[in-house]
């Protein structure tokens, strides 16, 4: 078994030789912090450090913190350990965090996702004895389809919903989903307008230099009549709500990997479900699980039981930690 570099404690994952955190739950005095989204980057720390991509976004959530940023692969002593974050390729700014100590190497994933989108920092495998990895969708259905088919018929559906007269309603996370969307779809279509809660996201990462088209944001003043065959996007929490009637008859969508499965396209009463998502699917776990060469594997937030007993079976050491990152309702509108 490997030396205990990293622990699960009821605070967070915490590093003993660097006196520190990764993501954590309950305030503490040092955190590192993978990425922005509000179920890893929580308020309350006394200290923070993140990637200098991630702090913008970080700081537009939670106020005035004291954050110290390093960039991707630069190499920090804290104590006794070596940190340094890489990629993740799951939001702008996300990071996998490299913790050495004594020659022996673990990594925290964080969230991540291994195929490219185009639009923020590509995932990058880092070799290490442990990984600590997410497997939101670690169940064999979850399978993503190529984005360039899924940006076709999310262009053809709102443009078939222009032609009818209708807005074109798509539900989706406002921190990197939202993003990620907006780099794929055609503005030639027509207008884009967002929600308050996506159009701050975007400014922020507008200001970083991150590209993004055009988009106007909803406000009350805005006459939803002087911009006919718009697509609209916004939270899945705006969606059916009193906000959305404003644009009158209306076609709605999700964007989620949660559409892979019928149950939840139901329950989610919407049009249409685009299967996207920012978190790895099965193959893509798998695939980054074989990068890291790692021998002992921790599965937190999702399919933890039943993706562990998997990868025992394949021979690699696996066990479940119980973590408080996201599940349920809160999972779903962010993957």
């Amino acid at each position: 078994m490997a030396n205990q570099v990293l622990t699960f404690t009821d605070r967070g994952i915490y590093c003993l030789a660097g006196d520190f955190y990764i993501d954590p739950w309950r305030p503490v005095d040092r955190a590192l912090i993978t990425h922005g989204h509000a179920d890893h980057a929580r308020p309350g720390h006394k200290r923070y450090l993140c990637t200098d991509a991630c702090a913008p976004v970080m700081q537009h959530r939670l106020g005035p913190i004291s954050v110290e940023t390093v960039k991707f692969g630069e190499v920090r002593k804290i104590g006794d350990a070596f940190v340094s974050f890489h990629p993740a390729g799951h939001l702008p700014g996300s990071a996998q965090i490299r913790v050495e100590v004594a020659g022996e190497v673990w990594v925290a994933s964080g969230d991540y996702k291994v195929v490219p989108d185009g639009f923020c920092e590509a995932f990058e495998p880092v070799r290490c004895h442990s990984f600590i990895t997410e497997c939101t969708f670690g169940l064999p259905v979850f399978k993503w389809d190529d984005q360039t088919s899924v940006a076709q018929d999310l262009n053809t559906w709102w443009a078939r919903n222009a032609a009818d007269g209708k807005a074109t309603i798509l539900g989706a996370y406002s921190l990197g989903k939202a993003q990620r969307l907006l780099s794929m779809v055609d503005p030639s279509v027509g207008p884009i307008l967002t929600h308050s809660a996506v159009e701050n996201t975007n400014a922020v990462l507008r200001a970083q230099g991150y590209a993004l088209p055009d988009t106007i944001a909803v406000t009350p003043g805005l006459n939803a009549k002087d911009h006919p065959g718009a697509l609209i996007i916004a939270p899945p929490a705006a969606l059916g709500s009193n906000w959305t009637r404003q644009f009158g008859p209306a076609s709605t969508a999700f964007a989620s990997g949660w559409m892979r499965l019928r149950g939840v396209r139901r329950r989610r009463a919407a049009d249409r479900g685009f299967v996207i998502s920012d978190h790895a699917d099965w193959d893509g776990l798998i695939d980054a699980i074989k990068q890291t060469s790692a021998e002992n594997i921790y599965t937190t937030h999702g399919y933890t039981d039943i993706f562990a007993r998997w990868l025992n079976s394949e021979g690699y050491n696996a066990q479940v930690v119980p973590t408080e990152f996201g599940s349920g309702d809160d999972a779903a509108d962010a993957a």
